[in-house]
C-alpha cells in the first residue's frame, strides 16, 4: 500500500474512535445478536463461503463486508417483521434467506452491473442449497435489487420485498464508518490508483454517499440509516482535507 494511503487509513481509524456509535447499533443490540447467532448456527454459511473469490476481497467487498451486511440485514428482518407478524410469519426462515442473500450479494462485484450478474450467478449456486423455489426467488431478487440508483424489480410478495429492502439497507449501512476505515483502503491496495487520481475522484465519491441517505427502503433504514452515513462522512471529509494538504 502507498505510504500516504497507509497514513490516511490509520488516521481514519483514529478518527473513528471519537465517533459515537450510531443509534441503530445501540438500540437494536438484541436483534443484531440474534441475527449473528442464527447465522453462525446455519450450515448454509459454509456453502456460501465456498463461492467467495480473491477479486471480491481486493474490491473491498469480501467476506467481512458480506458478513456484516448479512448480520445487519437479519436484524432488519427481525425489527420490521415484528411489526406485522400476520404478514411475515416465521421470521427465522426469512432471516435465513436474507443471510444467504447478504453473503452472496457481491459474488460478482468485479463485473459491470454486478447486481444483475450476481443475481444470475446466485441462481445457479442456490440450486444445490436445498431451498424451495419461493425462497430462491426471494434471494435472487434481493441480490438483483441491492445496487443504488439502479432500476429494481418487484418482489413476488411482501416477504420477498422485506428481504430485498433489508439487504439493500444493510448494504448501504456499510457506506458509513466501514467505508472510510476499511473498504476504500482495501480497494486502493488492490488497484494502482495514484494519490492524485484518488484525490480528483474523492469529492465525487463523497457526493455519491450523500445521495445514499435518501434511498433507504425499510422504515428502520429510513430512520437510522442517514445517521450511519453521516458518521462515515464526518471521517471522510476530514480525510479529504488531509489528502488535500498532502498533495498541495
Amino acid at each position: 500500500m502507498h505510504e500516504l494511503y497507509l497514513r490516511l487509513k490509520n488516521k481514519a481509524k483514529e478518527l473513528s474512535k471519537d465517533i459515537e456509535t450510531p443509534a441503530f447499533y445501540r438500540k437494536f443490540q438484541k436483534e443484531l445478536s440474534l441475527s449473528k447467532e442464527s447465522l453462525q448456527r446455519n450450515n448454509l454459511l459454509r456453502q456460501c463461503i465456498n463461492h467467495y473469490c480473491l477479486e471480491q476481497e481486493g474490491l473491498g467487498h469480501g467476506y467481512q463486508h458480506c458478513l456484516s451486511v448479512a448480520i445487519d440485514a437479519g436484524a432488519l428482518v427481525l425489527i420490521e417483521g415484528k411489526r406485522a407478524p400476520e404478514i411475515y410469519g416465521n421470521l427465522e426462515e426469512l432471516m435465513t434467506a436474507v443471510h444467504i442473500a447478504g453473503l452472496l450479494h457481491d459474488i460478482k462485484r468485479d463485473e459491470e452491473d454486478h447486481a444483475i450478474a450476481g443475481a444470475r450467478e446466485a441462481e445457479k449456486v442456490l440450486d444445490c442449497f436445498g431451498l424451495d423455489d419461493r425462497f430462491k426467488d426471494y434471494i435472487v431478487t434481493a441480490i438483483r435489487n441491492h445496487e443504488a440508483f439502479k432500476k429494481s424489480i418487484n418482489a413476488r410478495d411482501e416477504k420477498g420485498a422485506l428481504i430485498s429492502d433489508a439487504l439493500y439497507d444493510a448494504d448501504k449501512f456499510r457506506w458509513g464508518i466501514d467505508n472510510f476505515t476499511t473498504t476504500v483502503w482495501e480497494m486502493l491496495d488492490y488497484s494502482n490508483i495514484s494519490p492524485r487520481e484518488f484525490f480528483e475522484n474523492y469529492k465525487k465519491g463523497i457526493d455519491y454517499i450523500e445521495r445514499i441517505k435518501d434511498t433507504f427502503r425499510t422504515e428502520t433504514g429510513r430512520k437510522y440509516g442517514p445517521e450511519i452515513i453521516d458518521a462515515g462522512l464526518t471521517i471522510g471529509k476530514m480525510i479529504y482535507q488531509e489528502l488535500k494538504r498532502a498533495l498541495d
